[in-house]
């Protein structure tokens, strides 16, 4: 195919096929390139071309050898292929502005939008152009009082609400263009007292973006937004945030296999925020993230200090403390619970498990993630103490959570028990959650 001849995108006849729909929205790549392949017209190597592949990585993920994962490589496979981000779970894309909006702005905003008889009108055919809604925010300019810095923690507390209910991937798009508003707002605000605010708030927005990339397991797109999280909370020498951002970064090094780098940053975390304002409470969570760091190299005696330094802190925790509004999450049940996941990770089942079942009993609320995230835990202590039956029972409530969430991290950890169950692989229990395993990833 001469390449003036190459198709422009994807025909819309196979964007709107039911089986290219379900590809997308599972972000299921080998079969959205097998399908380019085989009813769009887009050959391998031209589908290495337009999305900045080469075509060995092409044939790979085609293979199932590869997956794509980095949100990057997913927005240029959109681009590429001009699939709409709504199928991705992005934001609309730029060039998906209608070309009759462009033409006729001003017909459509005296009129209504133009609808060819016998056609039914999109909602994307009466949306501005990312050009034209920066055009119309520059016109309006930034217009701060303090009841628009408060609604933007509000949305910032509802975005966290949500993340835990149902999960950060459908969520990152609104809150990355939220975070690009809050920046642009700050280049045209004159120092003075809101400034300062702006700030806090892109701080928290970016360490949210880095942490719903961070749960999909997108490790380099998280540390991205955490280190500009972290300069963020640099610019105004808030030092307890900082702290927080550090500590997220020593979370995901657990998750990475990199121990080393996990002690380091839960280390550093607490120097920060130690002498600076650091409330007890703050204290406590980050001692939290040193012994998770330690578990990860089989400290034990390390792990545990860190784990009498959280408690001593928390004893110490007031309720006339101001504790910032992110460290909230860290209550009793949150420090019990953590407890017991350190002692398990350092095969301490005897002792993990009560902490975690309590914990577990008590309920989560709307927190599918934490209540799936525990029980893992307590499946896994459950079987490190032989307990098949029970453990596998424990492992299906996992399931059922993480079902109602987007979590790969999650998910993963799913993976991880079943890898575990492999010694009992022709067990009933074992061959039942499997069976339930397999159901929910397919």
């Amino acid at each position: 195919m001469l390449k003036n001849e190459e198709p422009s995108g994807l025909p819309a006849r196979l964007l709107s096929d039911p089986e290219m729909i379900d590809a997308c929205r599972r972000r299921d790549f080998p079969r959205v390139f097998s399908l380019a392949k085989r009813r769009g017209g887009f050959h391998a190597s031209l589908i290495a071309r337009r999305c900045d592949l080469t075509p060995s990585r092409v044939g790979e993920v085609i293979k199932g050898e590869r997956q794509i994962r980095d949100i990057g490589v997913i927005e240029r496979v959109a681009d590429g292929l001009r699939i709409p981000g709504h199928m991705l779970g992005l934001a609309r894309r730029e060039w998906e502005t209608p070309k009759a909006l462009r033409a006729d702005t001003a017909h459509v905003e005296q009129h209504g939008p133009v609808v060819v008889p016998g056609q039914r009108a999109t909602v994307a055919s009466v949306l501005p152009s990312v050009d034209l809604d920066s055009i119309l925010a520059a016109a309006s300019g930034p217009r701060l009082s303090p009841s628009t810095l408060r609604a933007l923690h509000a949305s910032i507390e509802d975005y966290w609400r949500r993340d835990d209910q149902h999960g950060g991937e459908v969520l990152r798009p609104a809150v990355v263009g939220q975070l690009r508003y809050v920046i642009e707002t700050i280049k045209e605000t004159p120092d003075g007292r809101f400034r300062r605010d702006l700030y806090g708030i892109a701080a928290e927005l970016a360490r949210l973006t880095g942490w719903t990339h961070f749960d999909a397991r997108q490790y380099s797109q998280a540390r991205t937004y955490f280190a500009e999280s972290l300069q963020l909370a640099k610019a105004i020498d808030d030092r307890q945030f900082m702290a927080n951002v550090l500590a997220c970064m020593s979370l995901q090094a657990t998750y990475e296999d990199r121990p080393a780098d996990a002690v380091a940053l839960s280390a550093a975390a607490q120097d920060t925020a130690r002498g600076r304002d650091g409330t007890p409470r703050v204290m406590a969570m980050l001692a939290m993230r040193e012994a998770f760091a330690h578990a990860s190299t089989n400290n034990p005696s390390a792990a545990h200090a860190a784990l009498a330094e959280a408690h001593r802190q928390f004893e110490r925790a007031s309720g006339t403390d101001l504790d910032p509004a992110w460290v909230t999450y860290f209550d009793e049940p949150k420090l019990i619970v953590d407890t017991g996941i350190v002692h398990s990770r350092l095969g301490e089942a005897a002792t993990a498990e009560p902490l975690i079942a309590d914990v577990l009993r008590r309920g989560h609320g709307g927190n599918q993630r934490g209540r799936a995230f525990h029980a893992f835990w307590l499946a896994t202590t459950q079987l490190q103490r032989g307990n098949l039956d029970q453990a596998c029972h424990t492992a299906t409530v996992a399931l059922e959570s993480a079902a109602a969430v987007g979590s790969e991290r999650v998910t993963g950890h799913l993976r991880e028990f079943q890898q575990r169950l492999a010694p009992f692989g022709k067990e009933p229990a074992a061959v039942t959650f499997e069976a339930r395993l397999r159901a929910m990833l397919s």
